[in-house]
């Protein structure tokens, strides 16, 4: 099985240096790996960004390891790649399953904060939205991401009935987001989480997540979510996760929990596993291992 790394911008040779301690572990573990450009990818330069990939004789299973993409753009390698006998282990459907919440929310609808989205941004679409969470404080962010880290200014709004504040926080982060943002607006209900720190540079408060990865529908690793801050003895309590993972429409995927501050822990959100960053303080070689493993099962 092969897992497909970015290359260096520089370089198209060597990888992408944020992965080079990845392809040590994968390696060890015993994958082999290719280099892809991310830059012609995303260009829609295909036969480009996957020139470095050989064509195998017999029919090879890949992971895609690097940064986010689109649906579009994660369909041109999966297709690119099959033309070169090698098929990633999500197809493009099971990609956006998990890569668009609104995809996956009626697998998560019981663990996780009530949300609504639409795909229209004018004022009255985004008024009908916030009307239905009340007075309550809600956040706001596209299907896959939030400026989190501009938390005051463009993702947090404290009263959701406050029609001033939702306006001046969701044109500035749809201002923020720009040519980035994905698809369409999604407002969630804030919930309070357990308090762990506070973030180094954006002061954003920071609070007890973990970030689960699964393979065909079993736990790979758990992690700590966040690289600062002190967890303590605190550990998820996984079989309600467990039971909703083995419906989710996907083969690789992360479940990110959270602790509530009542003690309840909650889905944050859904990822595909290929594109889901491993924290810096990651053990990554027994995360790979732990992938081999469970690759040995399903694909060899």
């Amino acid at each position: 099985m092969r897992i497909l790394y970015c290359d260096s911008v520089f370089d198209n040779k060597i990888i992408e240096p944020d992965y080079e301690e990845e392809k040590k572990a994968a390696l060890k573990a015993g994958f082999d790996y290719s280099l892809i450009s991310f830059e012609e990818l995303t260009d829609g330069n295909i036969s480009t960004a996957i020139r470095l990939v050989k064509e195998t004789e017999n029919k090879e299973f890949g992971i895609y390891r690097g940064w986010m993409l689109t649906p579009s753009q994660y369909k041109n390698l999966f297709d690119g790649l099959l033309k070169k006998n090698i098929e990633l282990i999500n197809s493009p459907t099971e990609y956006q399953h998990c890569h668009y919440l609104p995809d996956s929310y009626s697998k998560i609808k019981s663990k996780t904060p009530k949300s609504n989205w639409a795909t229209e941004f004018d004022n009255d679409a985004v008024l009908k939205l916030t009307k239905k969470f009340g007075e309550s404080p809600i956040i706001v962010k596209d299907f896959v991401k939030s400026e989190k880290h501009n938390w005051e200014d463009a993702c947090f709004i404290p009263n959701a009935s406050d029609s001033g504040k939702v306006k001046s926080i969701v044109e500035k982060f749809i201002e923020l987001r720009g040519d980035s943002l994905n698809e369409g607006l999604v407002f969630r209900e804030f919930v309070e989480l357990e308090f762990l720190t506070e973030h180094s540079k954006s002061g954003m408060p920071l609070t007890k997540e973990f970030r689960v990865f699964f393979a065909n529908k079993k736990i790979i690793k758990v992690f700590d979510y966040w690289d600062e801050g002190e967890y303590g003895e605190t550990k998820p309590e996984l079989d309600d996760f467990i039971e909703i993972a083995q419906y989710i429409d996907s083969k690789f995927f992360t479940i990110d929990i959270a602790k509530k501050k009542n003690g309840d822990w909650i889905i944050m959100e859904l990822g595909d596993g290929q594109v889901a960053g491993l924290p810096d303080n990651a053990d990554r070689t027994e995360f790979y291992s732990n992938l081999k493993e469970n690759v040995l099962q399903h694909y060899i």
